[in-house]
């Protein structure tokens, strides 16, 4: 079984960059408080890390 982490956005996409907008939309987060489980990969992560202000890890699971 992969490993997945659980995603939320924490932050709003107003007043942004575009780069971090469609960032979120690329992790399928595009409300806030909205969560997602993703596959734990090292391109999910570089995701995740390019907008710490924007989403929160919650769980990791696997």
């Amino acid at each position: 079984m992969a490993k997945t982490i659980v995603v939320k956005q924490i932050g709003s996409p107003i007043r942004r960059p575009a780069k971090q907008r469609q960032t979120l939309i690329g992790l399928g987060l595009n409300k806030m408080h909205k969560t997602r489980e993703l596959e734990d990969t090292p391109a999910i992560r570089g995701m995740v890390n390019k907008i710490p202000h924007l989403v929160e890890i919650i769980e990791e699971r696997g």
